[in-house]
């Protein structure tokens, strides 16, 4: 074993879940003081740096660390987290964890609430269940998703990157209480076959709620399912039936006539969703705020896929020539 915090631990891995841990997972403390790594570790396949692994860096696609194995526009990693770690004795001896907290996992209006950490909190409390002093008590992994930024125009990508963040509190131990902090950064490169928008989506609305409506609108506290402001649901798989030729919300768009997404008459002008995310109101308080709300606008390349998905009759699938 290792006393830099890391350890490679596939055969314990192997031992406490029968499978359920990635083959080649590595135990990392996750950084701070090697003497409170150990409340709290991550159990997970990291591969970069080569010599000394601390995250997990993979190309979209790549069978050899990508879970879903296939160019989609997102990685797939498993996490597992133990709790009262044995793999570093000699630099690491706490046995006691009161609590433990996964950053952004609590759908409460925080803007970098992520749905992935939220499982992964889940799993914490139910499967190590702190308060605990056992021994090497640890997760099923859970799956965290991190998504490539783009594509944009000229069908490149950039690279996504998302970080885990825990904070472990020990139960009282050897004088006092102790607190452990660790980070585990994920990243997923862009494939080396490119980004092109028909490899990555099926469609041209696959691509409009994949990185419109998933990425800036079914958020925490705005259109997911907990809050639906506006009494309107962008989440997958509802979303499509809950813009499309459905009346607004607004008091004032109703009144004129608009709807969400004005697919029978195939007009932005009168498609409430498009006009919010311009913020194209014609001098009409009524009409709201802009969307996103508090967030920097759509970049141009994005309204422009909307505006011809709509003037095509806004389509559920195939793709709208100039979106692709």
């Amino acid at each position: 074993m290792s006393a830099s915090g890391w350890t490679v631990a596939a055969v314990l891995a192997s031992a406490l879940f029968g499978g359920a841990i990635p083959a080649g997972a590595v135990v990392f403390g996750g950084g701070g003081s090697a003497t409170t790594d150990c409340l709290v570790a991550f159990d997970a396949a990291l591969n970069h740096p080569a010599k000394k692994p601390r995250m997990i860096r993979c190309a979209d696609g790549d069978p050899a660390c990508d879970r879903d194995g296939v160019v989609n526009g997102v990685c797939e990693f498993e996490v597992a987290l133990c709790a009262n770690s044995t793999y570093n004795p000699t630099r690491c001896t706490l046995a006691g964890v009161q609590s433990i907290r996964v950053d952004h996992a609590q759908d409460n209006g925080d803007p970098k609430f992520d749905p992935d950490f939220q499982a992964l909190q889940q799993r914490t409390n139910n499967e190590i269940e702190p308060p605990t002093a056992s021994a090497d008590k640890c997760t099923f992994a859970t799956r965290i998703r991190v998504p490539l930024t783009g594509p944009l125009p000229g069908a490149v990508c950039k690279r996504g990157k998302k970080q885990i963040r825990l904070t472990s509190m020990s139960t009282f131990q050897l004088g006092k209480i102790y607190k452990d902090v660790d980070k585990l950064k994920l990243m997923c490169d862009p494939p080396p076959s490119g980004c092109d928008p028909q490899v990555l989506f099926t469609g041209t609305y696959d691509r409009i709620q994949r990185q419109i409506f998933n990425r800036s609108c079914a958020l925490s506290g705005c259109h997911d399912s907990q809050t639906q402001a506006g009494n309107m649901l962008l989440e997958q798989p509802s979303a499509y039936a809950n813009v499309v030729n459905v009346i607004p919300s607004n008091f004032a768009a109703a009144g004129m006539g608009w709807r969400r997404i004005d697919a029978a008459n195939a007009q932005t002008s009168t498609s409430f969703l498009y006009r919010k995310i311009t913020g194209d109101f014609g001098g009409n308080p009524a009409l709201g705020a802009r969307m996103p709300y508090g967030r920097p606008k759509l970049d141009a390349y994005l309204v422009d896929i909307v505006r011809a998905w709509i003037a095509a009759g806004a389509p559920a699938n195939g793709w709208v020539p100039g979106t692709d």
